[in-house]
Parts: structure tokens; C-alpha cells; sequence
């Protein structure tokens, strides 16, 4: 009876993991063709050369987009935690300690941002002189937007907390709207446009951030209390807090702090194709990131409730379908990745573009395998181990891809390192968190890797062959995306999940058909 009892729990998880996901999808797929959309308007509108100041400048927007994921799921680790217990007072300070701890970072932030931050830009930079003043006016208010941004993640932390994930549909309404705004206004402004997309896109941080906000206050009364204190807590939540940040850091220093080596050592030219390729790459792996967004509260509660079989078994099965996502979105890019920047930039295709897009595809397929690792790390609130271990290799993209620069490689060779440093972070964390919840490399390659492999074998085959046979054009394109989707759809089905998955997505596809 009691097995029952568990077996029929995990499968009232599961189904809503899958609701949940279905409502992130609708969320993903609206931001997704805004962002697309967006920046392609943006190159037009800003010139290659602005467009690639902007993306130096601002990146400090899209490095903190990267730590407010992180240290989102560190303050939900705690709030589900409470949510598990059911004590309400636990929420409150949970709540009003996160945002104490969020507040103070942010002023740190603030401060490192204004000060060594703004030295390296008007120093170090290669900046031309006449768009100093612009660049200089766009940085302030992208390092105003992340401020606003980081201090608001105890808001976006609470509604994952709740599993009100249709909530981020709702809002990014707003979101989306807010970015089409944004770039239609610098369509029609006649003064400098780099400086007044710094202001645009800010607003448009700032009011979707405010839509959060609004909704935690009116559905949530935990976050009613914005201070609280007792130092045990404070104490485990900016440990926790802390070593999070410090191994998100040192990714997105692997990711983003590239921009800057390139911009060292080459024109902005260089850097508006590192930018374009950073939207594809943002645009696919939001796709398998919000779907974990939907596994996480339920690992976490599994694992606070002792069920540690079933925390395993759902770092397992995250692990595959994200790679599955990650897998059907990349496959048509890395085929005809050409074919796509024409249609999507037109004749604003900055040089090595292309060759960019394609490394970061393989760079998001390694991540929709290492995010559900790092999720079922922060399950077990012993997180200082792997983030020390997996941040100061991922520090070393900076000097390893210095030295390869240094010695004459070409663009390309910083993402060659950010591929290689990415491997072996996947083994690591493998050895890490298998220790943790009790498995072993030969089980991960039995329950996740080995159906991965088969997927992808079966997949590529017909792509392979598809693209030998065709001549590159919007045919091909068309037919490789459909060709993507269907193989890695059946084969997934089919070959990546075991007998009671497939069962679940049947028994969830009949409900809603009933409906």
C-alpha cells in the first residue's frame, strides 16, 4: 500500500512538471520571437559596429540574466524547503532574509560595477573615441538594469517556489511588449541610437521586474515581510547564496567574459557576431531551461522528503529530455546555419558569424546536460564542493583563451576552450553529485548517456544524408527542421524514455484531448 501510495505521487509530480512546462513553453516561445525579432531590428537599426559596442558594454545585462537563474534556484531551494513543512512563519523569514541578502548584493554589485567596472570601459576597451560618450551612457543604464533585476530574484524565486508557472506567461506579455516598444521607439529617434537602447531596454528590465513584483504581493503573503532576521538562517542562505554566485560568476565568465578578450584583440565587428550568436544560443537553451524550471521544486521536495531514489530518477529524466530540446533546436542551426542568418539578418551578417552560431550550439547541448546536475547539487544544500571545484576551472577560459589569442588563433579559438572546459565540468559534476545522491558514472551512462547517444545517432543519420543530397536554400532548411523535429521527437519517445515515461506522456496527452 505504501508503494502505491509513493508510485502514485511520483506520478502526480510528473504530470505536474508537465502542466508546468507547457506553460513555460508558451512563456519561452513569446520572448523567444521577441528577442529574435528584436535584435535583428536592433542590427539594422544600431549599424554592425554599435550593435557589437552594445554588446560588450551591455553584456553585463546577459551575465547577470545568467547569476539571477542561479541564485534564483538558491532562494527556492529554501523557500520549497519551507513549502515542504508547511510553516508559513518559515516562508516569511526565508523571504525577508533572501531579500536582505539580495539588497546587499546588489549595492556590491553597484559598487564594482561603477568603479573597477567603468575603469576597465574607458581604459582598457577598444572603443572608438566618438562613441565613447554613447558607450559610456548605455553601460550606466545596463548596470542599472541588472541591479533591478538581481534585487527583484527573491520575487521570481517565490512564484517558482509556488509552481505558479503560468504566471510567467502572463507577464511575459509585458515582457515581450516592452521589447517591441523598445526597439520600434529607436526606429523613430534621431538622437544617438546606441545611448537610447541602453535607456530603452532598461525600462523595459525595470517594468517587467515591477509585473513580478505585483503579482508575488497579491498572491503571496510571505513576501509581504521584506526584512527578517535570525543569524542561523542568514547565515546558511548567504553561504548557500554565496558559493552559487561565486560558480555562476565564474560560467558566465566562461560564456561572457570572452566578449572581452575578443574586444581586447580585435574590432566590435568581431563582437556583434559573438552577440548574435549569444541570442541563438539564449533562444535554445531557454527552451530546456524552463522545462527544468519545472522539474526543480519537485527535486527539491524529493529530496527533503527522504525520497532519494525518486530525486535521482528525476535529475535522470530532466537530463535526457533536455538534451532531446537542446538536440531537435540545434540541429537544423548546425546544418544550415547560413541559410538562417540570411533570413534572420538579411545583409547584416557580421564576419564569423556563422562559425560562432555553430560552437554555441554545441556549447548549449553541454548545457541542457549540466543544469540538471547543478539542480540536484543545490537539492542536497551542499553546494560549496562543486561550485569551488567546477568555478576555478571554469575561471581559467580567461588565461587559456589569452594564451591562445596571444599565440595568433583566430576568434573562434575562445569557444574551442569554453567546449573543452565544458567536458571536463560535465565529469566533474557527474563524480560530485553522484556521491550525493548515490549513483555512479556506469548508472548515469546507464540511465541518461546511453539513451542520449542512441537518440543522437539516430537522428543525425537522416540529417547527414539530407544535407549531402540537397543543395543549400530555404528548401533544405524546411525540410531539415521538419526532419529534425520528427526523428527527435519518435526517437526520444521511443528510445530515450523507459516504459513507465512513455506511459506518463500518454496517459497526459489522453487527459488533454478528454478536456
Amino acid at each position: 500500500m505504501k508503494n502505491t501510495a509513493a508510485t502514485n505521487s511520483d506520478g502526480m509530480n510528473k504530470r505536474r512538471i508537465a502542466r508546468n512546462t507547457i506553460a513555460l513553453y508558451v512563456r519561452t516561445l513569446l520572448v523567444m520571437l521577441a528577442t529574435l525579432y528584436t535584435s535583428r531590428i536592433a542590427l539594422g537599426t544600431l549599424g554592425v559596429e554599435d550593435f557589437g559596442i552594445y554588446d560588450v558594454v551591455g553584456s553585463v545585462v546577459t551575465v547577470f540574466s545568467f547569476a539571477n537563474l542561479a541564485m534564483t534556484a538558491a532562494t527556492q531551494r529554501f523557500l520549497n524547503y519551507e513549502l515542504g513543512r508547511g510553516s508559513a512563519e518559515g516562508l516569511r523569514r526565508v523571504f525577508g532574509t533572501s531579500f536582505i541578502i539580495h539588497a546587499g548584493i546588489s549595492v556590491i554589485i553597484l559598487i564594482v560595477f561603477e568603479t573597477g567596472g567603468l575603469w576597465f570601459l574607458q581604459n582598457r576597451m577598444n572603443i572608438p573615441v566618438e562613441r565613447a560618450d554613447a558607450a559610456f551612457g548605455a553601460y550606466q543604464f545596463a548596470v542599472i538594469a541588472s541591479v533591478v533585476s538581481f534585487a527583484s530574484v527573491p520575487y521570481h524565486a517565490a512564484i517558482i517556489a509556488h509552481e505558479r508557472m503560468d504566471a510567467f506567461a502572463y507577464i511575459s506579455i509585458f515582457e515581450v511588449a516592452g521589447r517591441l516598444i523598445a526597439v520600434y521607439a529607436l526606429t523613430l529617434v534621431s538622437s544617438d541610437r546606441l545611448a537610447t537602447y541602453g535607456v530603452l531596454v532598461c525600462i523595459a528590465q525595470a517594468t517587467t521586474r515591477l509585473a513580478y513584483i505585483m503579482y508575488c504581493r497579491r498572491f503571496f503573503p510571505e513576501t509581504h515581510c521584506m526584512i527578517a532576521w535570525e543569524k542561523r538562517l542568514f547565515g546558511n542562505m548567504l553561504s548557500f547564496c554565496g558559493w552559487n554566485l561565486f560558480g555562476n560568476i565564474a560560467f558566465v565568465c566562461l560564456t561572457q567574459g570572452t566578449n572581452v578578450l575578443l574586444n581586447l584583440f580585435f574590432d566590435p565587428v568581431v563582437n556583434a557576431a559573438k552577440g548574435v550568436a549569444t541570442q541563438v544560443q539564449m533562444a535554445v537553451t531557454s527552451f530546456f531551461a524552463n522545462m527544468q524550471v519545472a522539474f526543480n521544486p519537485q527535486v527539491v521536495k524529493s529530496f527533503v522528503a527522504g525520497n532519494t531514489a525518486n530525486t535521482r530518477n528525476l535529475i535522470f529524466l530532466c537530463t535526457r529530455i533536455s538534451f532531446y530540446l537542446a538536440l531537435m533546436l540545434s540541429l537544423p542551426v548546425l546544418f544550415d546555419t547560413n541559410v538562417i542568418l540570411r533570413i534572420w539578418l538579411k545583409n547584416n551578417v557580421p564576419v564569423y558569424t556563422t562559425v560562432f552560431v555553430q560552437l554555441s550550439m554545441i556549447i548549449a547541448i553541454f548545457q541542457s546536460m549540466g543544469s540538471p546536475l547543478i539542480m540536484g547539487n543545490a537539492a542536497t544544500g551542499e553546494v560549496k564542493k562543486l561550485m569551488t571545484t567546477v568555478g576555478l576551472l571554469f575561471w581559467t577560459v580567461i588565461p587559456l583563451s589569452y594564451i591562445g589569442l596571444k599565440l595568433g588563433g583566430s576568434p573562434p579559438t575562445v569557444f574551442w576552450v569554453q567546449i573543452v572546459l565544458m567536458i571536463v565540468a560535465h565529469i566533474i559534476r557527474i563524480r560530485i553529485v553522484g556521491k550525493q545522491l548515490g549513483f555512479s558514472v556506469a548508472d548515469y551512462c546507464k540511465c541518461a548517456l546511453n539513451r542520449m547517444a542512441l537518440v543522437s545517432i539516430v537522428c543525425l543519420t537522416p540529417l547527414y544524408v539530407l544535407h549531402l543530397s540537397m543543395a543549400e536554400g530555404m528548401l533544405r532548411l524546411l525540410t531539415c527542421a521538419i526532419l529534425s523535429v520528427a526523428t527527435v521527437g519518435f526517437a526520444s519517445f521511443f528510445l530515450g524514455l523507459t516504459g513507465e515515461e512513455r506511459m506518463m506522456v500518454k496517459n497526459f496527452v489522453i487527459q488533454k484531448i478528454k478536456r
